[in-house]
């Protein structure tokens, strides 16, 4: 036998997924037999599953709050991983997940603002407030993909930006309304805490609904398998097979969401682990994926209570599973077998090059002055709309370190975005979506945590190392399938959610130093004094400054390797350059903006619209745009809602976001 076939057929024989389940399983039970041993004895602690045997604290316990959380993790688990399932068939695409696609933070959207705006909808049903929440994102995406034919990668892309853009939202609902939103922190990150058996009787019934409705369509779904044309030739109806495939995994997420809080990774990894493992077979995936499911989660759950003493702050359950899934999925990434991988031709930006570029860009320098020259002179105050003038400097020495702040951000987030877009080939690529800006956010919340009063210096070298680890990642994941589109969307996607994690890690705690965080993951430049804004822009200059003579290498770099190399372009060096700087880029933005500003992504996609093709004038013109975009997040933040203000990140985000969506719609 072949060194090859051995590699595919020793992992055929060590893992199943029977053999999967019934580790897992094992690890399970042993742990919950443990923990009931040492709290009443496990007879009695066996016994309270049904009964109270006495009235001490300890079967009290059991009782009404660790068998009830035990259930809901299996059933939690398992539907999650069966909505997972469901995805990935109707849409042919092993990325797609609740999580991924958007579902889980559009439903969590959805009750958040039923909780503060209409209370009374919860009384109807809150799985019904999370299923329209969860359908509304998936509406979104499919809006974004249908004309690609639901490409596997704009599939993803779409469910990332409407993940983010929610995520923004979500974000300034809990600004405005901190005291109100508190206790949805902990709740939002995927809590099993139960004190009782009520939440276990609402889903138990809903997920055996949306259990019988999944074999119900087993078979027609298994026809999704063929392509288009032979599952017609059948006398399926594609729409509405596809229809009903979705609305019952939306379901199954929105019963879950609104019953324990977004738990991430499950609907994703247990799908995947299955396939990998040899499932082939629909029916087969769909059952040892809902127990693998299960099984994770609860085993997850059973790990997190056990070793909770020694904890030092309280960690969500669905926080802990986003946070061991990544470093499982990213083991998983290499080793998937993506079909389709090659993006289509028509799936890129179509980009028709100007005819005059330099004409552009002195027309985009205008509309920044113009943008930064209405930014620092006008806005409103307690008087209403104040005007600043040299006789009113309070006013402009307020406004001008905002400006210089914004514009250097948007600017070298343009720039990055430009670069690793240039250097992948993938116009979908930016520090947001590839998990680089997370990586960096990740360093920026362990530093302020774990260092006494780190400086800004301090700061932005933790964040370049976070943005370097990102990116390490993103080369040794994806180097041996030539960074394949969908591999670097995956890694990005567990790239964020172990960023995800922490952040929701770092919330639940109750730390002072928590709002802290919250202030700064929203990007606001309130706080940005003189000195603060002239080294971000100083900054922004000189690293753009770097980046000009580069052009040659990403005009040459996308063409692939091997012409690369035949052109006289040292490889290795180029691209260990190119990462560096956007690193430096990536950390130096993200310490002021927060990481899901999408301005890596929106820049560089507007600069190839209005015409930018070649390296130098893309560069150029995605500064420009990235500065312009900044400028008008941050001034309008300022203005929308006034007195009170949302900071320059969401703002961007949320304006970004949109346009983004809109771009795509029309593609």
């Amino acid at each position: 036998m072949s060194a090859d076939a051995l590699a595919h057929a020793t992992p055929s024989r060590r893992l199943t997924p029977g053999r999967a389940c019934l580790l897992l399983g094992l690890l399970t039970a042993g742990l919950a037999l443990a923990h009931l041993a040492s709290s009443t004895g496990l007879v009695t602690g066996l016994s309270s599953l049904v009964t109270i045997p006495d009235a001490s604290s300890e079967a009290l316990v059991l009782h009404f709050a660790w068998w009830p959380r035990l259930a809901m993790a299996l059933m939690a688990g398992g539907g999650l991983a069966l909505a997972g399932v469901l995805m990935q068939q109707v849409l042919r695409n092993p990325l797609a997940a609740p999580t991924t696609l958007g579902v889980a933070s559009g439903a969590n959207l959805a009750l958040m603002a039923a909780s503060l705006l209409a209370p009374g909808l919860l009384a109807l049903g809150r799985e019904w407030v999370a299923l329209a929440g969860g359908g509304l994102a998936m509406g979104l995406v499919f809006a974004l993909a249908w004309r690609r034919g639901l490409s596997p990668v704009v599939v993803v892309l779409g469910g990332l930006v409407v993940n983010l853009y929610f995520g923004a939202l979500a974000m300034v609902l809990l600004l405005f309304h901190q005291e109100a939103l508190k206790g949805l922190l902990i709740w939002g990150a995927g809590s099993l805490a139960q004190n009782g058996w009520s939440d276990a009787a609402f889903l138990a019934p809903r997920l055996a609904l949306g259990a019988l409705g999944a074999f119900w369509l087993l078979r027609p779904l298994a026809v999704l398998e063929l392509d288009e044309a032979g599952a017609r030739s059948l006398g399926v109806s594609l729409k509405w097979l596809r229809l009903a495939g979705l609305g019952l995994a939306v379901f199954l997420t929105g019963c879950v969401v609104s019953t324990v809080g977004v738990i991430g990774f499950i609907g994703l990894a247990a799908p995947n682990i299955v396939r990998l493992a040899g499932a082939r077979r629909l029916g087969t995936r769909l059952l040892w994926s809902t127990l693998l499911g299960a099984l994770l989660l609860a085993t997850t759950d059973q790990l997190l209570q056990r070793y909770a003493d020694t904890l030092p702050t309280l960690i969500p359950t669905g926080a802990t599973t986003a946070a061991l899934g990544a470093p499982l999925l990213l083991w998983l990434i290499p080793r998937l077998r993506l079909n389709g991988s090659a993006p289509p031709r028509h799936a890129g930006t179509p980009a028709m090059r100007h005819p005059a570029p330099r004409r552009l860009i002195v027309g985009l320098s205008l509309a920044l002055v113009a943008m930064a020259t209405v930014a620092v002179l006008a806005g409103q105050g307690a008087d209403g709309w104040q005007w600043a003038s040299p006789l009113n400097t309070d006013l402009l020495e307020w406004r001008w370190p905002r400006l210089l702040a914004a514009a250097g951000c948007g600017l070298m987030l343009a720039v990055a975005g430009t670069l690793i877009q240039r250097l992948t080939a993938n116009p979908m690529a930016s520090p947001e979506i590839l998990g680089i800006s997370g990586g960096s956010a990740i360093a920026l919340m362990a530093a302020i945590f774990l260092l006494p009063s780190p400086g800004n210096l301090a700061l932005v070298g933790a964040g370049v190392l976070g943005a370097l680890a990102a990116l390490a990642v993103l080369v040794i994941v994806n180097r041996k399938s030539g960074f394949q589109p969908e591999r670097l969307l995956l890694t990005g996607v567990a790239i964020t959610a172990l960023f995800e994690a922490v952040k929701a890690v770092v919330l639940a705690g109750g730390d002072p130093r928590g709002q802290q965080v919250i202030a700064w993951l929203s990007g606001s430049t309130y706080y940005v004094d003189a000195a603060s804004a002239v080294t971000v822009a100083g900054a922004a200059v000189v690293l753009a400054i770097i980046a000009a003579p580069l052009a040659r290498w990403l005009d040459i770099l996308p063409l692939g390797g091997a012409t690369a190399a035949a052109l006289g372009i040292p490889l290795r060096r180029a691209r260990l350059g190119l990462l560096l700087l956007v690193a430096l880029l990536t950390a130096a933005a993200t310490l002021v903006v927060g990481p899901l500003s999408f301005v890596g992504l929106l820049a560089p996609y507007m600069a190839r619209l209005l015409g930018f093709t070649r390296a130098r004038t893309h560069l150029a013109g995605a500064a420009l745009t990235g500065a312009l975009l900044m400028v008008l997040a941050d001034w309008l933040g300022r203005q929308l809602l006034f007195p009170q203000e949302i900071p320059a990140g969401l703002a961007a985000s949320l304006i970004g976001g949109a346009y983004f969506m809109w771009g795509m719609r029309r593609l």
